[in-house]
């Protein structure tokens, strides 16, 4: 959460929202020059999300910063503001998304300020300010209030206008006068005048950019229209009898602008309820929390203080209601906390003294005091709207395509608008005029540009609210044509987590013993079979043992490789150090000691001078998933072939095949075994998709074609897939690709709808079959619809698979109690 510095005096947000630009006032603009202030609405680039950020931000030399963007509305918009930020010097790279109206920035400091490039925004015609800023909403609203108040007059006006030529088009020949055809034309050209001065202004506007800058928007046509539409109305109405007077079109004038402003308004709302959840997600801090004052005697005493100046160690009092401002530790009190963004479900849980609490999860019951375990870039929250912002502003291969079509198009447009006057120019001036008014009303390509980038954004949101965070836009493309899924079986068909079940020591060796000394090294590890056995050790008390770590190496999907050393320096074995090895009896070099005994077992071995030798066998149970069987038996009948490729050995991994239904399982797989198999399957021209813990698995997750990390406990900054699974639901998975496919089903539909539209209204525009206010109609129902088609991705999950190939999406099932994210729920 973007704040600002107390001991600079700011202006009021609905003084900032009506001035229009944070940039623009001079105290704000310092504000963001100032490198304390850089973290505030990015982090260094290329920095790990769970790294701090450094003490002096001057000493990472590149940064990535995130904007939102006012006064945009397409993707030509889109384009321009790259190309203008690209020309600063000391900007690396720009990426603005027109469906979020959303940029972000790579630049260096050493060469440009942010209020530098921020300028150049301003001078490209727009307006732009720090993605977290606690204005930016106020902005935004101020922006919804005044294009709703344009459509207001133009619908006021356009009836006023509609009722002065209402008589025009009933009356018989010879039933109206000159003198009352005169003043009606008067009447409405002064009614006309608002829409054309109020109304139409950000059309004009966008216009004189464009011309100013010699580039072409899709504002600009429109704006050329409206012109020509009013301009010759108004000769017709002070010169009746010359080449324009024969008819005027201020009610033609009047309707259109109302259609194109009622569409964009819905538009701006639907956008911003489906595809601007970002915001309420990030919004979701607090602004100030309470902080224990340090000189406090007995811990009473609590001041409150802005967010961002939270540190580790400090105790934070959480009041009912409220966010928690940062991950910590309860220290007084418990409460339930509402964890839906972390996990897609609603249900609350309760944390009492001594759990855990993550950043923007809510307070539900009572008050609590938090100490302050990680703040900032290093919580969890802060990976989750690192990965929802850099998604938002990913452009997927068909909004790309889009992009590079629409400026080129629009030049068409323009030309076409022209040859038709010319053409019809003979045979009636005015006609001609008011055909080219609706070729270049009724070709906006609008429709085109938002077709997928909205349907795509809908859609991450969905996910997100159920507990799937979508790292790649693209990955929703691909997860759609997915024809093979392959699962790691550990924490994703199984339970995350394992349990000891036995312990089989070797010959004089103590039980509990070898399990302190395998807990010292499985502590190092995230791997489940590692977790369970600390959590066992945990759980039986044992003491903390003679040996400390010296040296620690993971093998991935093996085991650990570790040195140890004696604890206490005045034993007689101080430097004795001890070779340890965890993991698989393949890993360790030994014959496991019960080969008899089922399930996954895990072995600590010692290397001595003949060898390695075991010193105990770990015996560890598993539980399958409850929905695992269900989800798998889905994906078959939706026609995807389901694998499992596992490092646990290979009697286990074949049990869990057959109660599963899975023919193609194979054990014993390192992670090149695994890549191996999956570029096999890819080779044959299979579609394949990787669903696996996103530690172990993180080469195959990078070379399927799209994955899954799955399981809380997987870091997300080290997960390589295009989609991380926050939840403790396999069922998401199988929802993701079902939405997947509806989500291309909808994109598919927009762009069938938006090409059809122009093949049909293009004709009848040119052969002068088409009105102006027809034209404007069609071009706002185009948008309108492409959008509004989208918004229904944004329903609840879960789809039904039975309809997952419907070209119609239906309506989606409600699940539980959903707290819509425009709403600071999940």
């Amino acid at each position: 959460m973007y704040q600002t510095n107390p001991a600079q005096p700011q202006p009021a947000p609905q003084a900032v929202a009506e001035s229009g630009s944070l940039v623009q006032s001079q105290a704000l603009s310092h504000l963001l020059d100032d490198p304390q202030e850089w973290s505030s609405f990015g982090r260094p680039a290329g920095q790990n999300p769970q790294a701090p950020i450094p003490e002096d931000p001057t000493e990472s030399p590149v940064w990535d910063s995130f904007v939102v963007l006012e006064g945009m509305h397409c993707a030509a918009c889109a384009l321009t503001i790259e190309e203008a930020l690209r020309a600063v010097p000391g900007v690396e790279g720009a990426e603005v998304s027109a469906a979020t109206r959303r940029a972000r920035v790579v630049w260096r400091h050493a060469q440009v300020l942010p209020s530098q490039w921020m300028e150049a925004v301003v001078r490209a015609g727009y307006r732009a300010m720090p993605a977290r800023d606690a204005f930016a909403r106020e902005i935004r609203q101020a922006e919804t209030r005044r294009a709703l108040w344009r459509w207001l007059v133009a619908g006021f006006c356009m009836m006023q206008v509609m009722m002065y030529a209402w008589p025009s088009y009933t009356a018989k020949p010879g039933d109206l006068d000159m003198e009352f055809e005169t003043l009606m034309r008067w009447a409405s050209w002064v009614i006309s005048l608002p829409v054309v001065l109020f109304c139409c202004g950000p059309f004009f506007k966008s216009a004189l950019k464009d011309i100013s800058q010699r580039r072409v928007s899709m504002d600009l046509p429109v704006a050329i229209g409206m012109l020509i539409t009013f301009v010759i109305s108004t000769l017709g109405t002070f010169d009746p009898t010359g080449p324009f007077g024969h008819e005027v079109f201020f009610d033609s004038l009047t309707m259109f602008v109302f259609f194109l402003l009622t569409g964009r308004w819905l538009e701006l709302r639907l956008r911003d309820r489906t595809a601007g959840a970002l915001e309420a997600v990030m919004n979701r801090l607090p602004d100030s929390v309470l902080r224990q004052s340090d000189g406090s005697a007995d811990g009473s005493d609590f001041e409150r203080v802005a967010t961002r100046r939270l540190r580790v160690g400090d105790v934070v009092r959480v009041l009912t209601g409220e966010a928690f401002p940062a991950d910590g530790t309860i220290v007084r009190g418990s409460t339930h906390a509402d964890e839906a963004l972390l996990t897609g479900e609603s249900t609350p849980v309760l944390r009492a003294e001594g759990d855990t609490v993550t950043a923007g999860s809510y307070n539900l019951d009572s008050v609590v005091d938090v100490r302050v375990d990680s703040v900032g870039e290093g919580t969890r929250f802060a990976q989750i709207v690192s990965l929802m912002e850099s998604a938002s502003l990913q452009k997927p291969r068909l909004a790309q395509i889009a992009d590079k079509v629409a400026r080129p198009f629009l030049v068409v447009v323009l030309l076409a608008a022209l040859g038709a006057a010319i053409w019809w120019w003979p045979t009636d001036p005015g006609k001609a005029m008011m055909v080219a008014v609706a070729v270049l009303i009724v070709t906006c390509p609008c429709a085109l540009s938002l077709a997928t980038p909205v349907a795509m954004l809908t859609a991450a949101g969905t996910l997100a609210r159920s507990g799937v965070m979508v790292r790649n836009l693209q990955g929703l493309e691909a997860l759609a044509a997915v024809d093979t899924l392959v699962f790691d079986k550990t924490g994703t068909l199984t339970r995350d987590g394992l349990v000891l079940r036995a312990l089989t020591p070797a010959a004089g060796q103590s039980a509990d013993e070898v399990l302190t000394l395998a807990a010292l090294l499985a502590r190092q590890s995230m791997h489940p079979a590692s977790r369970s056995l600390a959590q066992a050790a945990e759980v039986a008390q044992l003491p903390a043992g003679a040996w400390a770590l010296d040296s620690v190496q993971e093998m991935a999907g093996s085991g650990l490789d570790v040195w140890v050393q004696a604890r206490a320096a005045g034993k007689a074995n101080a430097d004795l150090r001890r070779h340890l090895r965890l993991g698989s009896a393949l890993h360790c070099g030994v014959a496991e000691l019960a080969p008899h005994e089922t399930g996954q077992c895990v072995m600590l071995a010692e290397e001595t001078n003949q060898g390695w030798v075991a010193l105990a066998q770990f015996h560890l149970s598993e539980d399958l998933r409850t929905e695992a069987a269900g989800v798998i038996a889905q994906l078959k009948q939706l026609g995807v072939d389901v694998q499992l490729l596992s490092g646990d050995r290979s009697v286990a991994v074949k049990t869990i095949a057959e109660s599963l239904g899975i023919e193609k399982a194979r054990g014993d797989c390192k992670p090149q075994d695994k890549l191996a198999a999956m570029q096999a399957a890819q080779a044959a021209g299979h579609k394949v998709a990787m669903v696996g813990d996103g530690l172990n698995d993180g080469p195959v997750l990078a070379g399927a074609h799209v994955s899954f990390a799955f399981g809380r406990a997987v870091p997300l900054a080290q997960s390589r897939a295009d989609f991380v699974v926050l939840g403790d639901s396999l069922e998401l998975v199988l929802q993701s690709l079902l939405l997947a496919r509806r989500t291309l089903s909808v994109v598919r539909q927009n762009l069938g709808w938006a090409a059809a539209y122009n093949a049909i209204s293009i004709p009848l525009a040119l052969m002068g079959w088409m009105p102006a206010w027809l034209a404007g109609l069609g071009m706002a129902l185009s948008s309108l619809l492409v959008v509004a088609n989208a918004a229904r991705l944004a329903r609840a999950l879960p789809l039904q698979a039975a309809d997952s190939n419907a070209s119609d999406p239906a309506p989606l099932a409600p699940r539980g109690t959903v707290m819509p994210l425009t709403q600071g729920g999940r």
